[in-house]
């Protein structure tokens, strides 16, 4: 597929972490308005739609802050939204203990006291994603419509967005090495 109308809404700077290879995890749980009240893997390939509203400095590692800081300085105008990176789901795991989810820590940039309280939303369990992005060819800006609006995780573009000739962020074998990381954390095999 060339082309893609659909787009996930995350926090910029976790966006922006995704963007740049320091992470290939979505945690998941869901948002305010979402469909059927539950976060559900909707799509399988999907724009990066950076949002800042509920980001915040303590929801993110140390080490994820200066990213944060760069994010805040690179926001878009109000009423418009930058697609240059588009993601792949290479799986999907439901954590249904926190300490699967803790097992995680230094794989993606949010604090643990942020995991805890997506763990805990509306009942215990997080959806881990390891995706592979993308960076497209062209960024693309888009006007801010009320459709997009809301605490929820996807967003129906009004247009399709081409994608053709875009390029990993990871090279195989480092996505290919989280994948059998996430394997052996969140699925131990059982000792003989």
């Amino acid at each position: 597929m060339s082309s893609l109308r659909h787009a996930f809404k995350e926090w910029a700077v976790i966006c922006r972490a995704l963007a740049e290879g320091r992470q290939a995890l979505i945690l998941r749980k869901g948002g305010i308005a979402e469909r059927g009240g539950a976060f559900g893997v909707e799509h399988t390939r999907f724009w990066l739609y950076p949002t800042y509203v509920h980001q915040q400095k303590d929801g993110i590692t140390p080490p994820t802050v200066p990213l944060l800081e760069q994010t805040e300085a690179d926001c878009p105008p109000p009423g418009l939204v930058r697609l240059s990176h588009f993601a792949e789901v290479a799986g999907i795991y439901h954590v249904h203990d926190i300490v699967g989810a803790w097992r995680l820590e230094g794989l993606h940039g949010w604090s643990q006291e942020t995991v805890q309280a997506r763990f805990e939303y509306r009942g215990p369990g997080l959806y881990v994603l390891p995706v592979r992005v993308y960076r497209a060819r062209q960024v693309f800006e888009l006007t801010e419509t009320a459709d997009y609006a809301g605490c929820r995780s996807w967003v129906e573009l009004d247009r399709e967005l081409p994608t053709e000739g875009a390029t990993p962020v990871l090279s195989e074998e480092a996505f290919d090495d989280l994948l059998r990381t996430l394997e052996r954390l969140l699925e131990p095999t059982a000792l003989a």
